[in-house]
């Protein structure tokens, strides 16, 4: 019987270990953390979002410049397949009114246990505090250390590595495998904070009084480059939520190239600024700034005081320029949150590194899947729905090596 082993027990590691066992593979994962999923069972406290509804296409935008290469693998396991993989463990899914796709108990909790049965199940060993550290003299194995510090060496037929990325250094996902890879000759692209809060210089009284408060469904652009629209919080430091992640990346460039980024908060992208012109001008001759425009067009504290913040302390007075500083208010940002605050990180082993099978043209008979490779994704289901294609993926890639023929999750 053909070996696997599978390093990295969060969702690419083991539904890659759920492929592989079926295929009649005997399989044994090897998880740094006492108990393997605990970054699902983290994000499945607020409601688990497994995946999106949106259709191929659309989706494939999500990915950026990593579309074309994950294609593929959203091609074999997509949203539909993962869906239907839910319901066969039990857990049938809905949709959203976002279009976000969630388990229908609303929490991963039951997802996992059920999963993990099924593993048991097939015959799949899961090694807990198993943590890797490289690789034998003759480069031919694994050594990892175990719960009580001793060496462990593990040889197999393929190696599947899911390691993830470096945004969840407690839950095991600390990057701490790229020099790793690195002293391999595989290239590796810096990880870096995604879908994070960026940093911003607020005045005192701003962030005193509204951290914490949301602007509601407001846009948020990088002109010019990315757009997105949604909720963003205020915080003490900065801004943060979906639209703010949807443009991480080009907030990043802009920063790369010149260390700032001016970042354009629509107030009312639904109406055009001629619109907003117009109902301007009824204002009233005792209406205060703050009065005239909550009252012509809505603006609630945060969003007049983020006008203010715009203005030096001072608000607008003409129609036609709150007008124009309402559809565009300037926000400079000057970075980005650190990485262990970040939800996921970009970077990672460069497409370059890796065949159409998700292995490693340098390790022949190793493969990678999920956040450690070097793609992207905002919040929204995306992030889960890559991790589990890619982990489909490499598992596939894994057989053929094997010279078995693949069976879908």
């Amino acid at each position: 019987m053909s070996t696997a082993a599978v390093v990295g027990g969060g969702p690419a590691g083991l539904i890659a270990a759920e492929v592989l066992a079926r295929a009649g593979v005997a399989v044994t994962v090897h998880d740094r953390m006492p108990s393997p999923a605990r970054k699902l069972l983290l994000a499945g406290h607020g409601g688990l979002n497994i995946t999106h509804s949106e259709g191929l296409r659309p989706m494939l935008g999500r990915y950026g410049r990593s579309a074309d290469v994950l294609q593929p693998a959203l091609e074999v396991f997509g949203p539909t397949a993962l869906r239907t993989w839910c319901a066969e463990l039990g857990e049938p899914t809905f949709v959203g009114s976002s279009g976000r796709v969630f388990p229908q108990s609303f929490r991963a909790t039951p997802l996992v246990r059920a999963w993990l049965t099924r593993l048991d199940e097939l015959g799949v060993t899961i090694e807990r505090r198993h943590r890797w550290t490289g690789w034998t003299d003759d480069g031919m194995g694994l050594v990892l250390v175990g719960r009580d510090g001793e060496r462990i060496e593990v040889r197999s037929d393929v190696t599947v590595f899911a390691l993830g990325g470096a945004s969840w250094p407690r839950l095991g996902s600390d990057g701490s495998w790229v020099p790793l890879f690195a002293s391999r000759g595989v290239a590796v692209s810096d990880l870096r904070p995604a879908n994070v809060g960026v940093r911003v210089a607020w005045s005192d009284v701003f962030a005193e009084r509204f951290a914490g408060t949301p602007l509601k469904q407001v846009g948020v652009a990088v002109p010019g480059v990315a757009s997105s629209r949604g909720d963003a919080m205020v915080t003490t430091t900065g801004l943060e939520g979906g639209p703010v992640y949807a443009i991480g990346a080009a907030i990043r460039a802009a920063l790369d190239r010149g260390g700032r980024c001016v970042v354009e908060v629509d107030l009312r992208p639904d109406v055009d600024v001629e619109r907003l012109t117009r109902r301007l001008e009824n204002r009233r001759p005792k209406d205060s700034g703050a009065t005239w425009l909550r009252r012509a067009v809505g603006l609630d504290p945060v969003g007049i005081a983020l006008l203010r913040e715009a203005g030096g302390g001072a608000l607008p007075t003409r129609a036609a320029t709150a007008a124009a500083l309402i559809k565009a208010v300037p926000v400079e940002v000057h970075g980005t949150m650190p990485v262990d605050r970040a939800i996921s990180t970009a970077g990672g082993i460069r497409w370059s590194e890796v065949d159409t099978g998700f292995m490693l043209r340098a390790l022949p008979g190793t493969f990678v899947a999920g956040e450690m490779l070097d793609w992207e994704a905002p919040t929204g289901g995306y992030l889960l729905q890559a991790s589990f294609s890619t982990g489909v993926a490499a598992a596939h890639g894994a057989l053929a090596w094997l010279g078995r023929a693949g069976t879908g999750a």
